[in-house]
């Protein structure tokens, strides 16, 4: 598996804007993470270089603006980190983290019957294989 840098929560949220926008330019991930979160610029910048150096955004200068693209997909960031939660608190199984949340009353009836729908779609699909 790709190596992928860790990425703070803070800069996830850079990350997400980037994600969602790419390419895109400084003025541009200020303007829409300004948006969603009180930070001032200089922060967002410093995010941005952050994420260069760890090489999870690449960089190219466009006139007089910088444009930042992805160097790692959303999907594997997310799914990395899905299994490091796993494993750090269920011991690495799915089955684990959902019967806890089953037990401990914390999935509402109409999320059980979501669960209970995805899991016969996929037995369908199986069975078609």
């Amino acid at each position: 598996m790709k190596e992928i840098p860790q990425i703070s929560e803070a800069e996830f949220e850079v990350m997400k804007i980037v994600w969602k926008y790419e390419p895109i330019s400084t003025p541009e991930v200020v303007e829409k993470v300004s948006k969603k979160i009180d930070w001032k610029p200089n922060t967002i910048q410093t995010m941005l270089s952050r994420l260069v150096k760890k090489k999870a955004l690449q960089t190219k200068k466009q006139g007089r603006v910088f444009v930042y693209t992805s160097l790692i997909e959303e999907h594997e960031y997310v799914e990395q980190k899905s299994k490091k939660f796993l494993k750090q608190f269920f011991g690495g199984t799915l089955n684990t983290m959902v019967l806890n949340f089953i037990e401990n009353d914390q999935l509402s009836k109409e999320e059980i019957s979501d669960l209970k729908k995805i899991l016969s779609e996929r037995d369908t699909k199986e069975g078609e294989k």
